[in-house]
């Protein structure tokens, strides 16, 4: 049981990305006069990690632009920001975090918000000409990789999740020969279901970009940035050339510090409800896997909104103490940007729902579809349809079944 944090109690986030920031923000709105150090392992001021696969990367926007506030609207809040220093264990009994420095923080309250980190392939850990896409200074990286192979550069997109497909859109607008390749048969069929993931598949064909499906990599060989091409060996016997080869094949919770902590880690630090993890200690963002009581079950979500939301939730509950807390049960919600169409979703859509588009066709790529769950709505998905789509978060807040949802649209 977690009790209410004095006044003049110390709190320490550990992540410097969008749940930490938004925690540490709400610590301050909510009066807290106490100190609040922020520990982040990268160099750079939080900024916000979506445009690093679409304008960032495409260059259309600077760096100033993708962060979160002016170094002087930080000062105002009164934050102790530890950057270029990464947290390597926690003594949760002893209120105690220890850095890779040697040194240690003492803490009365603790947020952690350490986020993921990239998947990488065993055979092509990233280097120049082969990326992952996770931070700024990746993004920056994969850009100086674009821009040594020239005009027309052939790149290769491992992986037709979320990320791989944004990275091959930009790169198909900055006039890039683009692949992708994917395990699955049908790209994002895990997370939206096959007649979604369908629909997607037809965003990059319809551009022009080759889609090899069902295969995966066996190798990456050669290469050099500006120089020699990669060669790319996949699992039917095929190879194919890039210049530039991009490793988008997901993320994992970054829970590695905290073991021996005493803390549960099973995808990510477990929370009860309230985001709480151990006694004055609470989790948020991407590394959070809590049980949500709208959805009855545990979940982690890589989200900016579940990020955006779910700092701040973790702060007010941290600051007042287990029993005075709140159950954090939003809505799910996310969206991405691919070759000009705005894919949303909101709820928590499983690969087993039932499908049913209420309007437009999966073949002129605007849509919207709901998905059925026993005799509730579960999940909307929109493509291009954003006005459409808000209408059924209140419904999916309510709990409504999938008649009502019908009778809505």
């Amino acid at each position: 049981m977690s009790e209410p944090l004095p006044g003049d109690a110390t709190v320490v986030v550990v992540g410097a990305s969008l749940a930490g920031l938004r925690a540490a923000e709400e610590i301050r709105h909510q009066g807290h006069a106490g100190p609040v150090l922020i520990v982040g392992d990268e160099i750079h001021a939080p900024y916000d990690r979506p445009p690093l696969s679409k304008q960032f990367l495409a260059g259309t926007w600077d760096v100033l632009r993708i962060h979160h506030h002016a170094p002087d609207q930080l000062d105002t809040l009164g934050l102790d920001f530890r950057l270029g220093m990464r947290a390597t264990g926690l003594d949760p009994v002893g209120h105690s975090l220890a850095l890779d420095d040697g040194s240690e923080l003492a803490y009365d309250g603790l947020v952690i918000a350490t986020g993921a980190r990239a998947r990488t392939l065993p055979h092509a850990e990233p280097a120049p000409g082969i990326r992952t896409l996770r931070t700024l200074d990746d993004c920056l990286g994969l850009r100086a990789d674009l821009a040594a192979a020239g005009e027309g550069a052939r790149v290769v997109v491992i992986g037709a999740g979320f990320i791989g497909a944004e990275v091959a859109s930009t790169c198909h607008g900055l006039g890039c020969v683009v692949t992708v390749v994917e395990a699955l048969a049908t790209p994002l069929a895990r997370v939206i279901g096959e007649a979604m993931g369908t629909a997607c598949a037809g965003l990059h064909l319809d551009a022009g970009v080759a889609l090899r499906l069902g295969v995966g990599v066996t190798s990456i060989v050669g290469g050099r940035p500006g120089g020699s091409p990669f060669t790319v060996h996949l699992s039917d016997g095929s190879a194919g050339e890039g210049d530039v080869v991009v490793v988008g094949i997901g993320v994992d919770p970054a829970v590695d510090w905290l073991t021996g902590s005493g803390l549960t880690l099973d995808d990510g630090v477990c929370c009860d409800e309230r985001l709480f993890a151990a006694d004055r200690v609470v989790a948020a963002g991407d590394v959070a896997r809590w049980h949500h009581r709208g959805v009855g079950t545990d979940l982690r979500l890589e989200h900016w909104t579940n990020a955006a939301e779910g700092g701040p939730a973790a702060a007010r509950n941290l600051l007042a103490g287990s029993k005075a807390a709140e159950p954090y049960a939003p809505v799910p919600f996310f969206w991405s940007d691919q070759y000009g169409a705005k894919i949303q979703m909101i709820g928590r859509p499983d690969p087993d729902d039932e499908v049913v588009v209420v309007d437009g066709s999966v073949e002129e790529r605007k849509l919207v579809a709901l998905y059925r769950r026993g005799d509730r709505l579960a999940a909307a998905l929109a493509i291009s349809r954003p006005r459409q789509l808000m209408g059924y978060r209140p419904l999916l807040a309510a709990g409504a079944s999938f008649a009502e949802a019908l009778a809505s649209s």
